[in-house]
């Protein structure tokens, strides 16, 4: 089995070696940033490190073959970072060279002879043995395993950190020194000296010595929004900017660091728990924002509880890390989206490998147990079905791929096809020119549905409702018609998998629109204070 870093860095080349003779000038321009000067400068300095021990380590290398006209191919077989197993089909991105495989590496190779970084590769297959990589990729694997902040003082799983799963993927800490202070909390006291749950209310009025959480939030049904999701739901994604020679700038890296340190994910921008303004330009808003414009002391209160690579059979190894309380915390409404990875693998017979609906069945129980024995009384679970992937294939197969729109030569099929010979495709079943398999997996699909609709609508818990919902793309495929869009808009161009975010705040939308009609009490009263818990904490204290 390739490992998983191996991968990884082949595809960065292979993604980012044909750029190199056409790049665009590196802007001066400094783009503005949202976070502090610290950690902005912090960023810029792994970014200019990063990239330096990159170029000096691989960089003689790729000038030497780039000088010969070898294409990104030739590079990533001649480095060793893409391998061709005995027996196994050549995988490739681009057209083969005019003269026969063989002799083209062959010639590679011996232009890299002599080469200290070939022979590196071939003594140890694993990238992050590399020195300036190591420490690195021990953080990232620590991070991705744990799924809880990397700084966190208190141990109360929030941070004051953006990244490396702090705020950016649930509520900023307002206090990490003190374990009794966190998001979604019941206000310790009604937060006369402090506030104890991070909402940005706290202190009495002097006018009549009431305190401002009794005042301004007690009955008003507080409640938090918690993601159980996979990559859709952290919002994976890699920009175009990072691999197209015509949009690429010094400013195009510049979230690069940000990105690396929260997985290639941004579930700042998720259609579930995202809190910042929208970067896509359409007006509608997260499931998160609309919580907290509803009732403003429902601020800092979510938790993306979300991975790549998550389904209903590895939820266990993760779900210890959603923070709630039973005594001590608000009610809230639990999402469980894992929308494609039980029918979606990159294994060469992927049909067989699929859940099926009985471990589906056993799989879904036993997080409903565990949530039922975490989650306070009033709360609310909403399963999410899965969605039918032909949509993919359909609207994306014959466009050019990024990397072919300059010469015409990689269609999405082609790249498709390219990941499913590598057993690296994020969905071999959906993203594949086999017509049956693509309609086997979405029959699979809906029987997972139907199951997840079957739990709904027959199982009671004492601590939460329990609801189903259809995730019905081809709704957001009508809307996003209607403001004159293309369907193939929607997918991340890169991966050509996932939603985009636009694709992901439409979804929040029919999400919401559908709860408000048949299940409003999911959402809690409208609180009448909003405009005064404004004119008193202004922005609550940002995020």
């Amino acid at each position: 089995m390739k490992s998983l870093w191996n991968i990884l860095l082949a595809t960065t080349l292979c993604l980012l070696l044909p750029l190199h003779m056409s790049a665009s000038p590196a802007s001066d321009d400094q783009p503005s940033t949202r976070y502090s000067n610290g950690h902005t400068c912090v960023e810029k300095l792994f970014l200019k490190t990063t990239c330096y021990l990159v170029i000096r380590m691989f960089g003689p290398d790729l000038i030497k073959l780039l000088s010969t006209d070898m294409n990104a191919d030739v590079v990533c077989h001649t480095l060793e970072f893409c391998k061709q197993d005995p027996g196994q089909p050549l995988c490739h991105l681009y057209p083969l060279p005019k003269e026969p495989w063989k002799f083209t590496l062959e010639k590679a190779r011996q232009i890299l002879k002599k080469s200290p970084t070939l022979k590196h590769t071939r003594s140890s297959p694993d990238v992050c043995s590399l020195p300036f990589l190591a420490k690195i990729c021990q953080r990232i694997k620590s991070t991705i395993e744990n799924s809880v902040p990397f700084k966190d003082g208190d141990s109360d799983k929030y941070s004051i950190f953006p990244t490396l799963r702090g705020y950016h993927w649930r509520g900023r800490d307002c206090n990490d020194s003190n374990k009794m202070a966190y998001p979604g909390r019941r206000p310790d006291n009604w937060d006369i000296h402090e506030d104890s749950n991070c909402n940005g209310i706290w202190g009495v009025d002097p006018k009549d010595g009431i305190p401002y959480e009794k005042k301004f939030c007690e009955g008003s049904q507080p409640r938090g929004i918690i993601l159980l999701g996979d990559s859709a739901g952290a919002h994976f994604r890699i920009s175009p900017e990072w691999i197209t020679a015509s949009q690429m700038s010094l400013k195009s890296f510049i979230n690069l660091p940000i990105a690396l340190t929260n997985e290639l994910d941004w579930p700042q921008l998720s259609g579930a728990t995202g809190f910042l303004d929208s970067i896509s330009g359409i007006k509608e808003n997260s499931i998160y924002l609309r919580l907290w414009k509803r009732n403003h002391c429902n601020h800092r209160d979510y938790q993306n509880i979300s991975r790549n690579g998550a389904s209903s059979q590895n939820l266990e190894k993760f779900l210890e890390t959603l923070s709630r309380n039973q005594l001590l915390d608000h009610p809230a409404i639990v999402i469980y989206a894992m929308i494609g990875n039980d029918v979606c693998k990159g294994k060469v017979d992927p049909v067989a490998a699929m859940t099926t609906p009985e471990k589906l069945y056993s799989s879904i129980m036993q997080t409903l147990k565990h949530l039922n024995s975490h989650l306070p009384n009033g709360s609310h679970v909403v399963l999410y079905g899965l969605p039918d992937g032909t949509f993919l294939w359909d609207n994306l197969h014959n466009r050019y791929y990024p990397l072919g729109q300059l010469n015409k030569d990689v269609t999405y099929a082609h790249f498709y096809s390219f990941l499913n010979c590598l057993q690296v495709s994020p969905c071999h079943s959906w993203m594949s020119s086999n017509k049956t398999l693509r309609t086997l997996t979405s029959e699979r699909a809906k029987q997972l549905s139907n199951t997840l609709k079957k739990i709904a609508t027959s199982q009671k818990f004492t601590n939460f409702d329990l609801f189903y919902m259809d995730l019905d793309f081809q709704e957001v495929v009508d809307e996003w018609r209607k403001r004159g869009g293309q369907p193939w808009q929607l997918i991340e161009p890169v991966d050509g998998f996932h939603p985009n975010e636009v694709a992901s705040l439409l979804l929040a939308d029919h999400f919401w629109k559908k709860v408000q009609l048949q299940w409003p009490q999911l959402l809690g009263k409208e609180n009448p204070f909003n405009s005064q818990i404004e004119q008193v904490f202004g922005d609550q204290g940002g995020h």
